[in-house]
């Protein structure tokens, strides 16, 4: 039963009673106090005229008080019941009449994105198509909803995405691609009928069960999404370890490069100043890798931008630079050592999570509610006693994955009491709850939506460098004999490079500050370089590109 049809109910039932009960008051008062009786048809007469306003009749006026008083109030009851009537029924019925529809068709046109449903992540998207100046229409099959986002300068059109016709009138066959977001049913039948209209458009879906995925592919979807899988690997990419740990055992043998990780709090004293500012390298001695901002790792970081509270600086230098760093900044500085990760929670989002981090060697401790094979620790994530079986007093970092942010929220408050030095990572269901998560003690906080969304346009986009945005950095050493006779300066020239030369191995030597340690590399020298994949190619392209010169 709808609202308006709930109410319109009431207010009849509540008429009725009181039509019937004025009625009774009506006849009885005209025996007892006027000497007048009336049969009970005339006096519901009396109470209809009175509630219409057309008038008493011959019964008026009444001699007695107490008539007189039942009288003003049936009038009122009958005044209340017009004003009643004109919400109930009046208004709907103009706000319905007024409301604007949305079409069933927009004009042609072409480059744009067929968007079908309207969700959170699909809110995320549409904000981020804006901000790209990309066109999009967005085809939604409610019709309330579809003219509520008409009302709201939405590019929508009201109609059932599954049916060709609908598709056909959303101009798909010029379109950029296709993204479908409802049911994972209805994404396949959307993907079927998007094949049949246009053969060649590109489709991309979400589902949200995983398992669904390969369903979507075999219906002809180029590209097939799950949202949690998606979130729980850019939860793991957050826990510093992962960006660490791609470190060829070659690489740092006998050497004395060592990696840290600079927080930047809102009291700190790297807060709101600049890389150019901070001056590391000058004073310490130590290299800026990258950074972790908004979320995402960033290896290019421009060196003028103050650093807002939140961001964590990826360093690098020998363990004599890290400490005079640590002496001066100690609150700020964690170290990258081995670290015991808890992971809460092993849905897609918990899988995801504990398959990147396993892939870098990480030491990952599930904990979730149900005991599997891949499960550490049976448990609730809220329970004390469970969360010291995982061995939370020890741990570096604890990965909230769970459905219900009420559930993340309370234990978050926990695992921040028994530990309050851990990094606690988690993941948020709804944006309305990401606030709460921090006021709990979570250090990074990450919703559903907002990472869907962002993914979504970096995948209909074909943009490498946005979806590459939560990198993980490799370290590697290479032999620097086709540098011979070049410059430093020349092979690591700015921070817009995506690999950083942290070191040069000579004579058995690692020279940790090159930029004054040497003029050009000599034929024997080896190199140090951390780097993203992308960085690491570049830079062997580079040497390449020398050998063969």
């Amino acid at each position: 039963m709808t609202s308006l049809t709930r109410r319109t109910v009431y207010y009849l039932l509540v008429l009725a009673a009181a039509t019937v009960g004025l009625t009774g008051a009506y006849s009885l008062g005209m025996s007892v106090w006027e000497g007048r009786p009336r049969p009970w048809y005339q006096a519901l007469e009396v109470v209809v005229q009175t509630f219409t306003t057309t008038g008493y009749g011959e019964d008026a006026p009444w001699s007695s008080p107490q008539m007189n008083m039942l009288v003003v109030v049936i009038q009122l009851a009958g005044i209340g019941f017009i004003l009643s009537a004109v919400d109930v029924f009046v208004v709907p019925w103009l706000r319905e009449a007024l409301r604007p529809t949305a079409p069933k068709g927009l004009p042609d046109r072409s480059g744009h994105v067929i968007v079908c449903g309207y969700t959170p992540r699909v809110e995320v998207f549409i904000d981020e198509m804006i901000e790209r100046g990309e066109e999009y229409v967005l085809i939604e099959p409610n019709v309330e909803q579809a003219a509520s986002l008409y009302e709201r300068d939405y590019e929508v059109m009201e109609g059932d995405p599954t049916s060709t016709a609908v598709l056909e009138r959303a101009s798909v066959g010029a379109a950029k691609a296709l993204v479908a977001d409802v049911a994972d049913d209805e994404n396949a039948s959307i993907v079927l009928a998007a094949r049949e209209a246009s053969p060649e458009r590109r489709i991309i879906t979400l589902a949200e069960d995983a398992s669904a995925t390969r369903y979507h592919r075999a219906a002809g979807a180029d590209v097939a999404l799950s949202p949690r899988q998606l979130l729980g690997r850019s939860l793991a990419a957050q826990v510093p370890v992962a960006a660490a740990a791609n470190v060829e055992e070659q690489a740092t043998a006998g050497t004395e490069i060592d990696f840290a990780e600079l927080i930047v709090t809102r009291h700190g004293p790297s807060h709101d100043h600049s890389l150019r500012a901070l001056r590391l390298s000058e004073r310490f001695g130590v290299r800026v890798i990258g950074a972790w901002l908004d979320g995402t790792f960033e290896t290019s970081v421009d060196a003028d931008t103050p650093l807002e509270a939140g961001t964590r600086l990826f360093l690098a230098g020998t363990p004599d630079q890290l400490d005079a760093l640590r002496s001066e900044m100690a609150p700020y500085v964690r170290a990258f050592t081995p670290q015991s990760i808890i992971l809460a929670g092993h849905g897609d989002s918990g899988q995801a999570a504990r398959d990147s981090l396993r892939a870098v060697h990480a030491d990952v401790t599930v904990l979730d509610l149900e005991d599997g094979a891949e499960v550490d620790v049976a448990g609730d994530v809220r329970d004390p006693d469970a969360l010291r079986a995982c061995g939370i007093e020890d741990a570096s970092a604890l990965i909230i994955a769970v459905d219900d942010d009420s559930v993340a929220t309370f234990a978050t408050l926990i695992a921040r009491d028994l530990n309050p030095e851990l990094q606690i990572l988690v993941r948020a269901h709804d944006e309305a709850a990401v606030q709460n998560l921090y006021r709990a003690g979570a250090d990074f906080v990450q919703a559903l939506p907002t990472v869907c969304g962002r993914m979504l346009a970096a995948t209909a986009f074909e943009d490498e460098d946005h979806r590459s945005r939560d990198r993980h950095i490799n370290v590697v050493r290479l032999p620097a004999s086709p540098l011979a006779g070049e410059p430093l300066r020349e092979v690591d020239p700015d921070a817009q490079t995506n690999y950083t030369v942290l070191a040069v191995y000579r004579e058995g030597d690692f020279l940790t500050d090159p930029d004054d340690a040497l003029v050009a590399f000599e034929a024997d020298d080896e190199v140090l370089v951390a780097g993203t994949e992308d960085g690491i190619r570049q830079f062997r392209a580079r040497l390449e590109d020398r050998q063969s010169s």
